[in-house]
């Protein structure tokens, strides 16, 4: 089959394109490369069932263009971060609304299967958990901007449950904190990689809060299988959480890391209001129900902790030219 993967060179998107290419599919990439990186995507650019298109979703004509010529679409393109969400709310809000509308439609009007990837960040900071698909989705006051992505990404899903209710074929993923390979550690990517980043250069690990707030981190391959899973799915409109309920406070996290990769680093705690300004609001635990994905999706075998953690550190060395000769004081497994 031929695949549209918006946000293509991002993250996520790479892994999926790899994946999609390596089970025979055709594939195309759009992205812009605002978030996604060429060198993401640089092992399948001479693919000979591989384009890459770069180009914004935010351009109708050209994503209407190509998802003409493709069976499905994994959108997954997206402006992303909490940091982000506090310095660029507009931005936040009109490139995942409008962008997501402009792929709704056409998939709507050519008849093509899309798989719109949400985040956990929906269910705001409902206290309730593990969140079920249909749980309360609980945000905080519009002045603060932190509830921008969740709010942007709730209405990605109400137009996309919208238009599956006049036709559209669809599936909605909630991803739950997906890390590993290519999650570098910028001040928009999730902990896991700016705490490896820091501890394979000695540097300080910064907490935020009081580091008890907890979180299940989901290993990027376990993401693939069920995102691909969804495309081929006979259901329609359902919304899946995709996540593992391994539950594990963020200073527990940090002292792993720490010990993973035989840093000395300090761990320190920074206030959310140093970190973030003022108003800022954390979720302290955010856990999956997972029994629609296991049941429809067959989602069984997630990958343990320790596992992605190597394989995602592993990463980090070779990208800084660093290498676990087995004698080094990096990469202390055990």
């Amino acid at each position: 089959m031929k695949f549209l993967v918006t946000g293509g060179a991002g993250f996520i998107g790479s892994h999926l394109v790899e994946k999609l290419l390596q089970l025979g599919h055709e594939v195309t990439t759009l992205d812009d490369l605002s978030n996604g990186r060429y060198n993401y995507i640089q092992s399948v650019m001479k693919h000979p069932n591989h384009t890459f298109v770069c180009g914004s979703i935010m351009d109708e004509a050209l994503t209407d263009r190509l998802i003409s010529k493709h069976d499905g679409v994994f959108h997954l393109a997206a402006m992303l971060g909490v940091k982000n969400c506090v310095e660029s709310p507009r931005k936040i809000i009109e490139n995942n609304v409008l962008g997501t509308r402009n792929i709704l439609e056409s998939c709507f009007r050519r008849n093509k299967k899309v798989v719109f990837a949400s985040t956990s960040e929906v269910y705001g900071k409902n206290p309730q958990v593990p969140f079920r698909e249909d749980s309360d989705r609980v945000l905080g006051p519009t002045m603060i901007h932190r509830w921008s992505y969740a709010t942007a990404k709730a209405l990605d899903e109400h137009l996309c449950l919208a238009y599956t209710k006049e036709g559209l074929q669809s599936a909605i993923l909630r991803y739950f904190n997906i890390y590993g390979p290519r999650s570098e550690g910028t001040p928009y990517a999730g902990v896991i990689p700016i705490f490896i980043r820091a501890a394979l250069e000695n540097r300080p690990l910064t907490v935020y809060g009081d580091g008890r707030q907890t979180r299940c981190f989901t290993y990027v391959d376990d993401c693939i299988t069920c995102t691909i899973a969804a495309m081929e799915s006979s259901t329609n409109g359902l919304v899946f959480n995709i996540g593992t309920t391994d539950e594990i406070s963020i200073m527990d996290l940090a002292h792993r890391i720490k010990r993973m990769t035989g840093s000395d680093s300090e761990i320190v705690l920074i206030p959310y209001k140093e970190a973030y300004g003022e108003g800022y609001e954390d979720m302290q635990r955010r856990i999956p129900d997972l029994a629609r994905t296991n049941q429809i999706l067959k989602y069984t075998n997630a990958t343990p902790l320790d596992d992605g953690l190597r394989k995602t550190i592993q990463w980090h060395l070779e990208e800084m030219g660093l290498h676990d000769d087995g004698d080094s004081a990096y990469f202390d497994v055990t």
